[in-house]
């Protein structure tokens, strides 16, 4: 049986040139790159080399770049980092209702130990605006963190609108940009954020390592203490072979960035030509909205996500309901709540596509006339 992997937004494949760089790191280098003697030089080298690749991906300097575990360590180090940093100014928090988990679960923290978080309602197109942001701030406000691009549905949020909005306050602003980094062009100077989040895994790179850009001169108090690593920001021996590994996706990914968008969009066209074809009803959730290219949320309607998902895992095609950090639980989704009310049906029957290395037309061809084919059949049992 063919599979087809239409997951891309939870994780990605690792790019064969990125795994080479990987192995190739994690075979020869193994000194620590705080060592000043020829082992430890040799891998600050190529810590410093990736460093700069990543930075220059974002229009930053090299220094401005935090490697971490991952994009939840990111954002924790953004949110936590800078209330605690700001504590003397206020302890407003600014967000969105669709924001990741590794966002809202932070905020929550926060709130337990007094912080006040205004968590910004979106339209049925999944976006805000910047007057709600202009609504909500406040003088005690610290933090704005709302995200590029969302996982779930792929809606793009007014970041640069945002970025201007908030030049003369004092609130911090931080994107997480982990669905986006590798899709999209970022330049943080032009968007005017503060603090962004990556991760490699969502671009074809190693899966335990991300990064946090954070502008120069400000401060964030860092989560965990011990050496000097990361300029004080956050302590711990650098996952060099996998930072290489990193830097490499992130080469690629510049790239072929404006070929895979295009490609992108074409592989969404295709599939609802597919359906329209096959006559089965659905609707594209966030039609309206600007979106993320490798992401498009689909309802079908008369059908139940839990049967649908284990049909289309058994016909070989891996998709989601949403966030793949709560999709065992299969729980409504918090983006499609917020977008269409908790009572909507869509919580109940959309499916997350979400497309990158190792498809063609063929396959998307495939998947589409297979799901069709499922559709068809549980719409007709229930």
């Amino acid at each position: 049986m063919q599979t087809i992997y239409l997951d891309h937004a939870a994780t990605t494949p690792i790019h064969p040139e990125v795994s080479a760089a990987y192995i190739k790191a994690m075979d020869s280098v193994f000194g620590n790159p705080s060592s000043i003697h020829s082992y430890g030089r040799t891998s600050r080298k190529l810590l410093d080399e990736a460093r700069k690749t990543i930075a220059e991906a974002l229009q930053a300097e090299p220094t401005e770049i935090i490697f971490t575990s991952g994009g939840t360590e990111a954002d924790n180090i953004a949110i936590f980092g800078t209330v605690s940093a700001m504590k003397e100014k206020g302890n407003h928090i600014i967000t969105t209702a669709i924001e990741h988990h590794a966002v809202l679960n932070s905020c929550k923290e926060l709130e337990k130990s007094g912080c006040k978080v205004t968590y910004l309602p979106v339209d049925e197109n999944g976006r805000i605006n910047a007057k709600q942001v202009a609504e909500a701030l406040t003088e005690e406000t610290v933090l704005v963190t709302i995200m590029y691009g969302n996982n779930e549905v792929g809606v793009i949020q007014p970041i640069k609108e945002i970025g201007e909005l908030l030049n003369g306050h004092q609130a911090v602003f931080h994107t997480d940009a982990v669905q986006a980094f590798g899709i999209m062009d970022l330049d943080v100077n032009e968007l005017q954020v503060d603090l962004l989040s990556a991760s490699a895994h969502k671009l074809n790179g190693p899966k335990g390592v991300g990064f946090l850009y954070q502008r120069k001169g400000l401060q964030t108090n860092p989560l965990q203490h011990g050496g000097e690593q990361e300029r004080k920001r956050r302590a711990g021996t650098e996952n060099v072979p996998a930072i290489v590994g990193f830097a490499e996706a992130v080469k690629i990914a510049r790239q072929v960035m404006a070929d895979n968008r295009m490609k992108y969009n074409n592989y969404t066209k295709k599939m609802t030509t597919v359906f329209d074809q096959e006559g089965i009803e659905y609707e594209v959730n966030a039609e309206e909205a600007e979106r993320l290219a490798h992401v498009v949320n689909i309802s079908f309607p008369g059908t139940d996500i839990e049967s649908l998902l284990v049909n289309m895992d058994m016909a070989g095609i891996a998709v989601s309901s949403g966030s793949a950090c709560t999709a065992g639980s299969l729980e409504p989704s918090h983006v499609l709540s917020a977008m269409y009310g908790s009572e909507s049906p869509k919580l109940r029957n959309s499916v997350r596509f979400s497309f990158g290395l190792g498809l063609d037309d063929q396959a998307i061809q495939a998947a589409a006339t297979s799901t069709a084919k499922i559709v068809k059949r549980l719409v007709k049992e229930n």
